[in-house]
């Protein structure tokens, strides 16, 4: 197993669809800050099989409603002193707003830029969520309709 150096103050994503903490990784803007990060891929899990995990060693708001599309499975870990202090579980968010961005040509978002690209979750099994201006349908944590941030 790799060692990575504890997170004192921070955040660790867990529990990431192994090989998607890219997505979250680069979601976050985490290539470009200058504290200590770190992007685990395919890291043993018993619950999965294999899990991406993220440390961030620095405190820093995180939007848990695009967690939560990405992967609804995700739990954060809110870490103080060296401690786990918090868990939050994600789940899929009922409403999605500037994160996902609409593929359908005709859809007012494609042409009017000010209209912000806003999805509602229309089927929890599936996990689908539809545009709330032409109806178009996409999955959760699918990455062609990911936006880049």
């Amino acid at each position: 197993m790799i060692n990575i150096a504890e997170i004192k103050n921070g955040l660790v994503i867990d529990h990431i669809k192994a090989g998607t903490g890219w997505k979250v990784f680069n979601w976050l803007g985490l290539d470009k800050v200058k504290f200590s990060t770190a992007l685990i891929m395919n890291a043993s899990s018993q619950k999965t099989g294999k899990k991406d995990i993220i440390k961030i060693d620095n405190v820093m708001n995180i939007d848990y409603s695009v967690l939560g599309y990405i992967d609804p499975d995700i739990t954060v870990n809110v870490i103080q002193d060296s401690q786990i202090v918090k868990k939050i579980k994600m789940s899929l968010p009922e409403k999605v707003a500037g994160v996902i961005v609409c593929k359908n040509p005709r859809c007012i978002t494609s042409t009017e830029h000010y209209v912000t690209q806003e999805f509602r979750l229309v089927s929890v099994e599936k996990k689908q969520y539809r545009c709330i201006y032409c109806d178009a349908l996409y999955s959760a944590g699918t990455i062609g309709a990911f936006g880049a941030r």
